[in-house]
């Protein structure tokens, strides 16, 4: 009944109103070619039907610019066929805006849990002593990350903002004019952004919706927790890559961190200072202008001179002194509002977001060996030093290290970087910047590395204030984490290290190369796996463990629905605090507003508290989990075999838009690591991965495997095992309906020319023939009649959005197939495929 009431709400609020809305947009002139808007509704009814029967890219378009628009020659054509993708670009704003609008409204139909069901259970269960303890100290923090598929600018995200507040009131004359302007406004970067780009667009972000809906979230909590001074300002906290995030994007130096660094703390002196400057029109009292005045010059300074820096504990003070005074001599008018200030205060302290630092091991192993053949200890290769005497280089030795002395540039930023962290930390507090992340963890290295790095540039031991986070991400690097972290655990001075650390430590998961890597369940298996391990090996060595996830938009990069994954850990799994990483569309698609910010963040928290209130703890048996061990290695047999086989990559180079994301102006980073001629899997990032598999339709890394897993073990008379496994265990259940999310957004119609080319002909159809089994088993063993079937509204978003770019991605495919005949335009057709990666990108919302 819920269901059915929210899915009449969101016909009613989003798609008859994209409806008008978007009848009025394609109703626009653009670019003095008239009427293109009016016929992309009729080359959407063309492509639909042409594919459904069995039609070729390029003979959906010929017949339609011959039959409706009567252009013949080729370069014609395609100048129109751009003006459609910048139509359909903005289509997909115009739906973003009207579904962003429409979201309090449905939220009122939700069965999902917020905080304040939560409270409201509480209250019955009578538990709210349990609660409130877990509250106090639990935490979840979200890691804002700037990989290239976010990317509309600031200018952009006003309009979507205001076409939001305007759609609220209905006002169709203002919509009009503010269409126009998204019609005249482009989408696209003139150039690839810089990474200071990125973090100021992602900053943008945090000043304008983070920063308002952190403090509103928190007064909710204390205003209802029932607990005298709830002081848990941790209990949303901020993380930002950008900026500090070298393995994602070889740009980073360190006078870029120090900038970002810079950027985050200014913005937030902005907030502080706007918020001051509200509360000085209500506090007009005489007695307290000289400590208004006093604490606003200083901020204002501060918004200006990266150099006049203002401490957490003046601003504190300043605040704390107006409040006294308030209430002492002015009855405490407004001193709510005042005290609302200074929580934001205590929640941003002068960081606003905790700026991490990551880097690749590899690079941290050429660095090392560098600087100790410098030394003289080695001539070439580290393996020319034992495991013990390596060990005592980096934790007993003692080297002083400039960067001048260095000619190699990775060597050179490394030294440069950890060494102004210190100064980042004096300027921004310490939780500025205090987590140093390496990628491809394999080894107690990966972690030894940095500590004697950090010792090797001047930090004296006792003043190591980071964490040192290994980020296990292949199925190599998660079946030795137990081993190296037991291993590390046993190191003298790293344990010594994690007392000053209050004998806690951070693990990072990957989902992205680990997908990558092994296959969709395999690797979601093997984090799981690997998190009950280490639970187990930190919790017998006295260490508070805290799992980092990272997680892209999409099922294949860990996404999918957030909450039903969190919700569905084990018992055995560490449960202290969520952390993840925003990527992607999902920054703007799922944490964009203040009211989805809320929403998401309260889903997180209650995901991580669910288990203390109703006294569930999820548990997998012994049978269970081997028939998820069996399915997983079936899974991955089939998804290994994928990867071995000889079209694979070539298929990606030639048949998709892989090498197109480097072309586009999107991000600043280059599309794949090294510099390899023969591009290996390995090399690629999971970004451009995924996100090609995306653009096809064909959302391979998403589910490729699952059917013949299941059906094998169907075949065997075991099907209904797995259909009790589905129905008896959250994470499997989580899992596979993140699946059948991926499988709702193929359409093989799109690509099904593709099954009679001479060379990759056979390869296109071991991926359909799989697309197909996995829907058909994963219904059976879901007992759905269609995809998706239990999620109405996200069915139809999707179903709706897909339908707005079914045309561009038919113009795509035609591109791409002109590129293959090696047409005389071949240069447009390659800009067409870049182009068109926009409009996709968005309109999928989680798509890499």
């Amino acid at each position: 009944m819920q269901q059915a009431k929210r899915l009449e709400e969101f016909k009613k609020s989003v798609t008859n109103k994209f409806n008008i809305y978007n009848s009025l947009f394609l109703s626009l002139p653009y670019r003095n070619i008239e009427n293109v808007g009016m016929l992309i509704p009729l080359l959407f009814d063309h492509c639909e039907k042409g594919l459904k029967e069995g039609k070729k890219p390029q003979e959906i378009l010929d017949t339609f610019f011959n039959s409706f628009v009567g252009i013949k020659e080729e370069r014609e054509r395609l100048d129109f066929m751009f003006r459609i993708i910048q139509y359909v670009e903005r289509q997909v704003v115009l739906y973003d805006s009207v579904e962003d609008s429409a979201f309090p409204k449905l939220q009122e139909y939700t069965n999902s849990l917020s905080i304040k069901d939560y409270f409201s259970l509480v209250d019955k269960n009578k538990n709210w002593d349990k609660i409130a303890k877990k509250l106090s100290t639990f935490s979840a923090r979200i890691v804002l990350t700037a990989h290239p598929t976010q990317f509309y600018t600031p200018a952009v995200l006003d309009i979507i903002t205001e076409l939001r507040t305007l759609i609220d009131s209905n006002q169709i004359n203002d919509i009009d004019v503010t269409l126009q302007q998204l019609g005249l406004t482009s989408l696209v970067n003139a150039k690839k952004p810089t990474p200071l780009d990125e973090a100021k667009n992602i900053i943008y972000i945090l000043r304008n919706t983070y920063y308002d809906a952190i403090g509103e979230l928190f007064q909710y909590v204390k205003s209802n927790i029932r607990v005298a001074d709830f002081a848990n300002y941790d209990i949303m906290k901020l993380g930002f890559w950008p900026g500090g995030d070298r393995d994602g994007n070889p740009f980073v130096t360190a006078e870029i961190t120090k900038q970002v660094a810079d950027e985050l703390r200014i913005n937030l002196m902005k907030c502080y200072y706007n918020d001051l400057k509200s509360l000085r029109k209500k506090l007009t009292f005489k007695g307290l202008q000289e400590d208004l005045n006093k604490l606003s010059d200083s901020l204002y300074k501060s918004m200006f001179d990266a150099r006049a820096l203002v401490s957490y504990e003046a601003i504190i003070s300043s605040l704390i002194e107006i409040s006294t005074k308030l209430n002492e001599d002015y009855y405490g008018l407004y001193l709510e509002d005042l005290n609302k200030l200074i929580d934001k205060v205590h929640i941003f302290k002068t960081h606003f977001a905790t700026l991490d630092i990551r880097q690749d091991h590899s690079k941290h192993l050429l660095v090392v060996e560098t600087i100790l053949k410098k030394a003289g200890a080695i001539k070439e290769s580290l393996d020319e030093l034992s495991k013990k005497e390596l060990i005592n280089w980096l934790l007993k030795k003692d080297l002083q290290l400039n960067a001048k002395d260095f000619k190699e540039d990775i060597v050179k930023d490394t030294i440069t970087n950890i060494q102004q962290l210190k100064e980042i930390q004096a300027r921004n507090g310490q939780e500025g910047c205090n987590r140093y992340i390496i990628s491809n963890s394999e080894d107690i290295f990966s972690v030894l590395f940095v500590f004697g790095l950090f010792r090797w540039t001047g930090w004296a031991e006792e003043d190591i204030t980071f964490d040192i986070v290994p980020l296990f991400e292949t199925m190599k690097g998660m079946d030795a984490a137990e081993e190296v972290m037991q291993t590390l655990f046993d190191t003298k001075a790293y344990r010594k290290h994690l007392e000053r650390r209050q004998e806690a430590h951070t693990i990072m998961l990957g989902f992205s190369d680990g997908t990558k890597d092994g296959g969709y369940l395999k690797a979601n298996w093997s984090i799981l796996k690997t998190k009950e391990t280490l639970s187990k090996v930190c919790k017998k060595n006295g260490i508070k463990v805290m799992f980092f996830d990272g997680r892209g938009g999409p099922p294949a990069r860990g996404g999918g629905k957030t909450h039903r994954f969190y919700a569905a850990q084990t018992k055995d799994v560490a449960n202290h605090e969520i952390q993840l990483t925003i990527q992607g569309q999902t920054i703007t698609s799922t944490y964009g507003t203040k009211e989805q910010f809320m929403h998401n963040s309260e889903q997180l928290l209650t995901a991580g508290l669910s288990n203390n209130l109703f006294g569930k703890e999820h548990a997998i048996s012994a049978s269970q989990r081997k028939l998820i061990e069996e399915l997983s290695e079936l899974s991955f047999a089939k998804y290994d075999a994928l990867k071995q086989h000889d079209k694979f990559i070539p298929y990606l180079e030639h048949r998709s838009t892989l090498k197109y994301y480097s072309n586009a102006n999107i991000g600043s980073r280059p599309g794949k690591r090294g510099n390899k001629k023969q591009l290996e899997l390995s090399d690629l990032r999971a970004i451009s991965f995924v996100g090609s598999w995306s653009q096809l339709k064909q959302n391979v890394p998403g589910y490729f495997g699952l059917g013949t897993a299941i059906k094998e073990l169907a075949d065997q008379g075991r099907l209904k095992e797995i259909k009790t496994l589905y129905k008896e265990v959250p994470f499997f259940r989580a899992l596979m309906l993140n699946s059948m999310m991926s499988l709702a957004k193929t359409n093989f119609d799109l690509t099904n020319y593709m099954k009679d080319d001479r060379e990759f002909g056979a390869f296109w159809n071991i991926l359909h023939d799989e697309c197909q089994l996995s829907e058909k088993m994963l219904l059976q063993i879901s007992g759905q009649k269609i995809l998706m079937e239990n999620e109405a509204v996200s069915r139809e978003s999707v179903k709706i959005r897909e339908k707005i770019v079914l045309p561009l991605l038919v113009i795509q495919q035609n591109a791409l197939y002109h590129i293959t005949q090696k047409s005389k335009f071949a240069s447009l057709y390659e800009k067409i495929v870049t182009r068109s990666l926009y409009g996709n990108i968005n309109a999928s919302r989680n798509s890499a």
